[in-house]
């Protein structure tokens, strides 16, 4: 089994994700998501895996959010278009197991697709 993890080092609930999975030896791909951003058409299929809209992978209290006037866009494909350039609005971490997806909010939200 491939398991993978969006993730941001920087981030608490990112590294109490990475550190659930690997207590449990699990062999994790690790992408660092900010340095090596998903294309729009990974954003899409992680949608897909996730059953969740776009705007529900925002992370809507980013100062970056307010200020691409984020709020009240309905577009899928224009939310998809801002988390693409501006990886930093993606929810995080992601985990993509057994083809199914879940953010790690909390860390053991991903235990039931390994």
């Amino acid at each position: 089994m491939t398991v993978t993890i969006w993730h941001n080092p920087r981030c608490t609930k990112s590294r109490q994700t990475l550190a659930l999975l690997e207590a449990r030896d699990t062999s994790v791909e690790v992408r660092h998501y900010l340095q090596s951003p998903p294309t729009e058409a990974e954003l899409h299929w992680a949608l897909s895996q996730l059953g969740l809209p776009a705007k529900d992978l925002l992370r809507k209290g980013e100062k970056l959010f307010k200020d691409l006037g984020l709020k009240d866009v309905a577009d899928e494909n224009v939310l998809i278009a801002a988390m693409a350039t501006h990886p930093s609005l993606i929810e995080r971490p992601i985990v993509f197991a057994n083809a199914k997806a879940r953010i790690g909010r909390p860390p053991e939200a991903v235990l039931d697709i390994l």
